[in-house]
């Protein structure tokens, strides 16, 4: 059952196999990364700050609204590999085809949503007027073409299930170029501005979701995608949504909580806007190997639950925890020492500069919680205990943080006092993992159903 590009991540040095599953899935996601940063680079630095704050607002936006999805992609992701690990043939069918099904039908409903909505959420979030419009011009058009990045993305969730890492790498990095030309294209030659800046992007989307769908569809192997068995089956969508509708909660809240920063970073006006606009980009970059460590430790994860092999399951932890926070270490140091020259790579507007390095110089040195948070809640979503995971982090990532800026930012006409809010999250957040992870009931199930 296995393929040419497919891992079993169930046997072999543990250390070696998570290293290099995660290898393609830290380019892949830098190709992720360079798809969206570069939309705010050509925007900055060709329209203007007002312009680049606008993409921002309906960045915070669309990363609320799709949250869920992102985790149901995790549900089936944790599903197929399970099934894959077990070699439960039949049954990893049924799981690729109904989250194919679901993946559609999901998608028409957030396309509705997204573009009735937008105008009324950047409003509730004061967005000031004069990025009001453009803010809305990019969310309306990213949501028009949001079911061929919800199939690219369901796509790749299947394929890194079975331990194929490599192929969803290979078709970002088509798309990725595809918008990087496109971007510039549109904006600097034909000066489309923002609406240019989106449509470059769905287009891209778009051809993404056609390689990820011929992928499937070619394949010889068992989890190839076959039209004919294109259905919903309602056991099979249930136990995806078990382990998935947490993940998209937990995503959705968190999502929510940073909308509410973004209320916050608006009271300061568009050149605060920018900066934390330059700032996630930077972010987004630094976090790309904690992410992805994370999904890896989340396949490697379900594979060994399903060949029974709890064991292994706590090695990789413990391997991926000591590579993740390595990692977070070194280049926290690195961002910390550069933040004035990356910032200016996006504007050299000099008051968005000073709030960006600011930012950075609060924020990146405590990024090693992030590492560590990562890596502790795809294992224990992995295993298949993703209400917990959830519990903890919208208890302490939005709740918390929420009622620290409810009750601080009124005390307070600094700026870093948001900053703050993050810090203070991560320390409890990192914490209550911990306590899980050592003393929860999900490792007493991990070992009774070995």
């Amino acid at each position: 059952m296995q393929a040419e590009n497919t891992q079993r991540l169930t046997e072999g040095v543990i250390w070696k196999q998570i290293l290099f599953f995660s290898l393609p899935i830290i380019a892949g996601n830098l190709f992720q990364w360079l798809y969206n940063t570069v939309d705010s680079i050509v925007v900055g630095n060709f329209v203007g700050g007002e312009a680049l704050a606008s993409v921002g607002a309906g960045t915070s936006v669309i990363n609320l609204l799709i949250g869920l999805f992102s985790g149901l992609t995790t549900g089936a992701g944790v599903i197929v590999a399970k099934y894959f690990g077990a070699g439960l043939e039949e049954k990893l069918r049924r799981s690729i085809h109904t989250s194919s099904v679901f993946t559609i039908v999901f998608g028409l409903f957030m396309t509705i949503l997204g573009i009735l909505s937008s105008d009324w959420i950047l409003r509730a979030i004061s967005t000031p007027s004069n990025v009001l419009d453009g803010a809305n011009l990019y969310l309306r058009i990213y949501f028009a073409g949001i079911i061929p990045m919800m199939i690219y993305n369901m796509g790749a969730a299947i394929l890194r299930a079975v331990g194929d890492s490599k192929t969803p790498l290979y078709y970002l990095g088509v798309s990725s170029i595809i918008n990087i030309v496109l971007d510039t294209v549109f904006v600097s030659v034909f000066r489309m501005g923002i609406a240019g800046v989106g449509i470059a992007t769905v287009i891209a989307q778009i051809v993404s979701a056609i390689l990820v769908v011929l992928k499937l569809a070619r394949s010889k192997e068992v989890y190839r995608l076959e039209w004919k068995l294109l259905k919903a089956d309602r056991s099979m969508l249930l136990e995806i949504l078990k382990v998935g509708i947490p993940v998209g909660i937990q995503q959705t809240i968190i999502g929510f909580s940073n909308i509410f920063v973004q209320y916050y970073i608006n009271l300061y006006g568009s050149a605060a806007m920018a900066a934390w606009v330059t700032f996630n980009k930077i972010d987004g970059l630094v976090f790309l190997p904690v992410l992805s460590f994370g999904v890896a430790i989340t396949t490697f994860t379900s594979q060994n639950v399903g060949a029974g092999k709890p064991d292994r399951v706590l090695k990789g932890t413990h391997v991926t925890l000591l590579m993740n926070i390595l990692y977070a270490a070194v280049s926290s140091f690195f961002f910390f020492l550069a933040a004035e020259p990356i910032t200016r790579i996006f504007t050299n507007e000099a008051d968005i500069i000073q709030y960006g390095m600011r930012m950075i110089r609060t924020l990146i040195p405590f990024y090693v919680l992030t590492a560590f948070m990562q890596v502790l809640s795809n294992v224990i979503s992995g295993a298949g205990y993703s209400f917990a995971s959830m519990m903890i982090m919208i208890g302490n990532l939005c709740i918390v943080r929420v009622l620290y800026l409810m009750i601080m930012t009124p005390r307070s006409n600094d700026i870093a006092t948001i900053f703050q809010s993050y810090i203070i999250t991560w320390v409890t957040c990192a914490i209550c993992l911990l306590l899980y992870y050592r003393k929860g009931g999900w490792r007493k199930s991990l070992h009774a159903n070995a």
